[in-house]
């Protein structure tokens, strides 16, 4: 990502180790991470041969873009030109993080007056949560024993995932925590992933 910083947001993130930086919009620092949660973790900074640009080595704790996607440079000006569309790789991550960042800040937010969301309401209720994730998960099993359409299918689907990530964040994992352990099952067979977790 790009950002601008001014020498107070070079100093937190030097003190902090979380990449700041300063808004000159709202006349203020700002720390990513700081509403999501995705913070970028610094372990270096580095400045160019003529010292008038920075760039913030780090490890980031979650998609970097506010779309949802793992960097803000996913768009090839040669592809655009062509009308090429995003691959549907970039869409389905894009997609899970835009998803997890609102489901963030339903929980972030203030019951002041009127009812809730629903995704608030699940947060702050389990057992309505855990009810909703057995019910999404019985009608999605469902599609397939009465042999439902597809689109059926997909949409329990999509209910499932939505309240099932909802639970993540009651939880406190992160969608690239789950996405990592898929990654990972991918190197190894079925026999080799359980006797892995059988050993932990």
């Amino acid at each position: 990502m790009q950002g601008f910083v001014n020498r107070e947001a070079l100093a937190k993130t030097i003190s902090t180790r979380k990449a700041t930086f300063f808004s000159r919009s709202r006349s203020s620092l700002w720390t990513k991470g700081e509403t999501s949660m995705n913070f970028i973790n610094v372990h270096d900074i580095f400045l160019d041969c003529d010292r008038d640009s920075i760039i913030y080595l780090g490890k980031p704790d979650g998609p970097t873009c506010h779309t949802g996607a793992e960097t803000c440079y996913y768009t090839s000006v040669y592809d655009a030109l062509q009308g090429s569309k995003p691959s549907e790789d970039m869409q389905v991550t894009t997609t899970l993080y835009s998803l997890e960042d609102t489901i963030s800040r339903r929980q972030e937010e203030t019951v002041t007056e009127g009812k809730p969301s629903w995704t608030k309401k699940l947060l702050l209720d389990a057992q309505l949560l855990c009810s909703k994730i057995r019910e999404e998960a019985g009608e999605l099993i469902q599609t397939l024993l009465e042999n439902e359409d597809r689109s059926r299918a997909a949409s329990e689907m999509a209910d499932l995932l939505y309240h099932a990530m909802v639970l993540l964040r009651v939880k406190g994992v992160k969608m690239e925590e789950v996405l990592e352990i898929l990654r990972k099952r991918f190197s190894q067979s079925g026999i080799e992933e359980k006797a892995s977790r059988n050993k932990s």
